[in-house]
């Protein structure tokens, strides 16, 4: 298995990591014109952030994507986790960790001083997946407001 950033020409693999994700996710619906949009901007623009997939023998197996942004309590540079999939067959072989150590290394190169996720409130899967690398619970609370 190989940890390398996406290029364009993984896109169409990437929406159905994507789809795979949105259909076990309560807030949001697989819409592959969306995701590639979003895909291709945060490609094309690495200061946006950045996509990591993991390959075997060519294949997308996984991925996990970073956006940046600059926290005014911190007074630098902070990454937001926005999606992390692993093929269902390839869970518990150790490719989501490899994907999110990989992920923190690349935020802590990018000189980022915080990871922030979101996960679905009854995901408890993931909040021990999350906490076992090392992730705590914040007490906020997300809000939304579409645009």
């Amino acid at each position: 298995m190989v940890i390398e950033k996406a290029t364009i020409e993984d896109i169409t693999e990437l929406c159905g990591l994507l789809d795979i994700l949105f259909s076990q996710e309560i807030e949001f619906k697989p819409d592959a014109d969306a995701q590639e949009r979003g895909l291709r901007a945060i490609i094309s623009n690495p200061d946006v952030g950045v996509i990591l997939v993991a390959r075997h023998n060519k294949q997308l197996i996984g991925m996990v994507n970073m956006l940046f942004t600059v926290s005014t309590a911190l007074g630098g540079r902070v990454a937001l986790l926005e999606d992390m999939v692993v093929l269902p067959s390839q869970r518990g072989s150790g490719v989501g960790a490899q994907l999110l150590n990989a992920a923190i290394s690349t935020a802590q190169e990018h000189h980022c001083q915080r990871i922030t996720l979101l996960t679905d409130n009854d995901n408890e899967t993931a909040h021990r997946f999350y906490e076992r690398h090392g992730f705590t619970r914040s007490p906020m609370l997300p809000f939304r407001r579409k645009l």
